[in-house]
């Protein structure tokens, strides 16, 4: 029993021996040393502010303290980030890529241009879920869902393009909710939606929340502007009274789908990863780093000045949440593939 304890002591001051260089080794390496986080997007825009605010408080959470850069860039929604990240960047632990989760939902779709493996990143954490909603104005006549079910003609919606939050919203609730919509697809963003809108063109369209208070805010605080519909799996503490689609959808099929196409990618929208290979301790290491940044008192400071909602999820639950659209029955893909086209 004495020769069993003993071994086990040893065993584990050597397990911690082991954890301890490994610490020690990542620390060394990282001093001197410049991290990059790859944003999939122009400066500016929600992606870049996110991953600034990151970049100036990362360091301190690094063993070495190393700077930590932001560089952009942009095209095909984060699309030829994703692809640098997976065939270019060298997986030593120095360049983080922040791209769309929407690419993820892309690559189980077939869609073209996908040159990686969702399932090969390292995946790092998500800062914030995002959460989905439908706005349109009052003038449209559409104040509730229930009126907007009972519309006798088509209420038209924007969207911007193919794999667009806004083109997948109204696709989906339109095929599986049977709501009448019309999408009139083709604008460049969701601010010449709300312009559109406002000049009675269209009715609204279906975005996430945080751009819709942020960007309508006077609409909706006047009365001129409503919330009919959520798209995610719980309410924001915001609309608590506004209803879930999810909740409107008979089949589990339905259900699936909707997930698949409209919850999840809303979920991990902003998902942070490593290249394949890069080494265990350093993406051990870079994940708690990302995680105690996100929790650091002056990065929240920030977040709050610049409006930033923080509602983390850790790499694991991204993980969970990425293996799930690679286990969709391949009929339901086909039948969102067919829809979302």
């Amino acid at each position: 029993m004495v020769g069993r304890f003993r071994c086990l002591t040893v065993g584990i001051v050597i397990g911690l021996a082991f954890i301890s260089g490994a610490a020690h080794a990542s620390a060394l390496f990282y001093e001197g040393k410049t991290i990059r986080i790859i944003v999939g997007f122009s400066p500016g825009g929600g992606f870049d502010t996110y991953s600034r605010a990151i970049a100036r408080h990362m360091s301190k959470h690094v063993p070495g303290n190393p700077a930590v850069i932001v560089d952009n860039m942009p095209g095909a929604a984060s699309l030829i980030a994703a692809n640098h990240l997976y065939k270019v960047a060298k997986p030593d632990g120095l360049t983080i890529g922040n791209i769309h989760g929407y690419q993820i939902l892309n690559q189980v779709l077939g869609r073209p241009g996908i040159e990686f493996d969702a399932r090969r990143f390292e995946w790092i954490g998500v800062p914030a879920r995002t959460h989905g909603a439908c706005a349109l104005t009052k003038a449209s006549g559409i104040t509730s869902l229930e009126k907007w079910r009972a519309a006798e003609t088509q209420v038209k919606l924007g969207g911007v393009g193919v794999g667009d939050t806004t083109y997948n919203a109204a696709k989906v609730l339109k095929e599986f909710l049977g709501l009448p919509i019309q999408l009139v697809s083709g604008y460049k963003g969701t601010a010449e939606i709300r312009l559109a809108a406002e000049g009675g063109e269209i009715a609204g369209g279906c975005w996430t929340w945080d751009s819709i208070k942020a960007t309508w805010r006077k609409g909706i605080e006047s009365g001129e502007v409503v919330i009919p519909l959520q798209l995610a799996s719980r309410p924001h503490p915001e609309l608590s009274q506004v209803p879930l689609a999810i909740n409107y959808a008979k089949l589990d099929d339905v259900r699936l789908l909707i997930q698949a196409a409209i919850h999840d990618p809303n979920a991990i929208t902003r998902t942070y990863a490593l290249p394949p290979g890069a080494p265990k301790e350093r993406v051990e290491l870079l994940r708690k780093a990302f995680t105690d940044t996100l929790r650091d008192q002056g990065f929240l400071v920030d977040a709050k000045k610049a409006k930033l909602e923080i509602d983390t999820m850790g790499w694991e639950e991204l993980e969970q949440t990425i293996a799930r659209f690679f286990k969709l029955d391949p009929t339901l893909v086909a039948k969102l593939k067919g829809v979302l086209k």
